[in-house]
């Protein structure tokens, strides 16, 4: 199980600390870029961390309309300071200075898409954009939100490791699993979503994503009739947000908040906040796959500890075990395509 001392242990203390998520006392100050800042998800991604008291600079980088965006975003009366860059001739200097990089650049699924149809495209998005923070700003925390994460990350990782550059600052973001989680099960239980805080472990796509609802604070337990269609729901919630914007795009709002409470607590736990958890995407000997999704405690440095799987269900065993040959196969394609990669 966790640790006794790192999370909240009751509805109301869970409550407050995602309260906290986008609010904190501690204002020192950071510097963050997004890159990918004028798409669907980094345009409210980009909004929400230039409302974030941690943040004092905000760079922001795409290959089109950056500065417009950052135009607009430096009209609001916060204190982060907004500087956009354009094109790849400006990918380096974008990232000069930076202590946390959130990438969520890269193009959305569109209906009848699955993650891993954006390999081509992505990964060599990514393999771009590590290659640069590996040599410009290696020791920035590398917040990784584009698809196949499952395989992105170990591309950022594989970059990293040929700049010679400890890839341990690499995360996959996987925030949006456990949003999507705690509003699901709120919706069930009849609880305020504010005060749910399931853990997802595993991979972001598909039947890599794991709930982990026998964690759930507050406790919720569910028959087998409700519980398969929701641990379904949870991993297909991708899909229903593409089918009902009908070509219009992916989850865009719902992964900026994600990202952005992601971000911000890792910068929280960089200013010496204690007790910071949040599920990520990592290089990890938890199980057999190289990379895996588990509850992470946050340091200043980083990882302070991988909270391993806690106690599973009978049911949440088998989810594991079924998702590792997926994994697998996402984490080789990552690496292979990463070796080729110049």
């Amino acid at each position: 199980m966790f640790s006794s001392t790192a999370i909240p242990r009751t509805a109301k203390a869970v409550a407050s600390q995602v309260a906290k998520n986008f609010s904190t006392s501690q204002c020192v100050n950071r510097h963050v870029a997004v890159m990918g800042a004028s798409g669907g998800i980094g345009q409210p991604l980009s909004l929400l961390l230039k409302n974030s008291p941690l943040v004092t600079q905000l760079s922001l980088y795409d290959i089109v309309h950056t500065l417009g965006v950052a135009a607009d975003l430096s009209h609001i009366e916060s204190k982060a300071k907004v500087q956009g860059f354009v094109g790849t001739d400006q990918l380096e200097d974008s990232l000069k200075g930076v202590e946390v990089v959130v990438c969520p650049a890269g193009v959305p699924r569109k209906p009848g898409m699955t993650r891993d149809d954006l390999f081509n495209t992505n990964a060599s998005i990514v393999a771009t954009i590590a290659k640069a923070c590996a040599k410009v700003c290696p020791k920035a925390m590398l917040c990784i939100i584009s698809n196949p994460v499952n395989s992105t990350v170990p591309i950022a990782a594989e970059m990293y490791k040929k700049a010679g550059v400890d890839p341990s600052r690499i995360f996959g973001v996987t925030t949006l699993d456990i949003v999507r989680s705690n509003a699901f099960i709120g919706e069930l239980k009849g609880l305020d979503p504010a005060t749910v805080s399931c853990p997802v472990i595993g991979g972001h796509a598909g039947i890599t994503i794991i709930p982990v609802t026998s964690q759930c604070i507050p406790t919720v337990s569910f028959t087998d009739d409700v519980l398969k269609p929701l641990t379904v729901r949870i991993q297909d919630a991708g899909t229903e947000v593409v089918k009902a914007k009908a070509g219009a795009g992916s989850a865009t709002l719902s992964m900026a908040y994600a990202g952005a409470r992601f971000a911000i607590s890792i910068m929280k736990a960089m200013n010496g906040e204690q007790g910071i958890i949040e599920c990520s995407y990592v290089r990890s000997d938890v199980t057999e796959a190289k990379y895996f999704s588990t509850p992470i405690l946050f340091g200043k440095n980083g990882i302070d500890k991988n909270m391993g799987l806690g106690k599973l269900t009978d049911f949440e065993a088998k989810l594991v075990k079924e998702a590792l040959s997926e994994l697998n196969s996402s984490i080789k394609k990552g690496e292979e395509f990463a070796a080729g990669f110049n």
